[in-house]
């Protein structure tokens, strides 16, 4: 069974409410065994018109692990207490 990854880009507009949906998504990707590949750092874009801020990439060990996690009650805590702290941008991709 191929890994999934969740892939996010994430524009942060209110750093400090942004916090809670840093502690409650940490609590979730425990919860459903997420692989925390990237979390932050530095970004640089090596093609394209691609302007990144924050790119946070979680792998699975299926796609139907990582909807789980989407869909999970911890991760709907976590995107209920970013309301209005960022503009989140995700996909789920299948991998090898």
């Amino acid at each position: 069974m191929p890994s999934a990854y969740i892939l996010a880009n994430v524009t942060v507009t209110n750093p400090t409410q942004y916090e809670d949906y840093r502690k409650f998504s940490s609590i979730a990707m425990q919860v459903h065994g997420a692989e925390v590949c990237v979390r932050g750092g530095a970004v640089t874009v090596l093609e394209g018109d691609w302007t990144p801020e924050r790119v946070v990439l979680l792998k699975f060990p299926s796609r139907e692990a990582a909807q789980a996690f989407y869909d999970s009650a911890e991760y709907t805590r976590a995107r209920q207490a970013r309301e209005g702290a960022a503009v989140m941008r995700m996909v789920l991709i299948e991998g090898v």
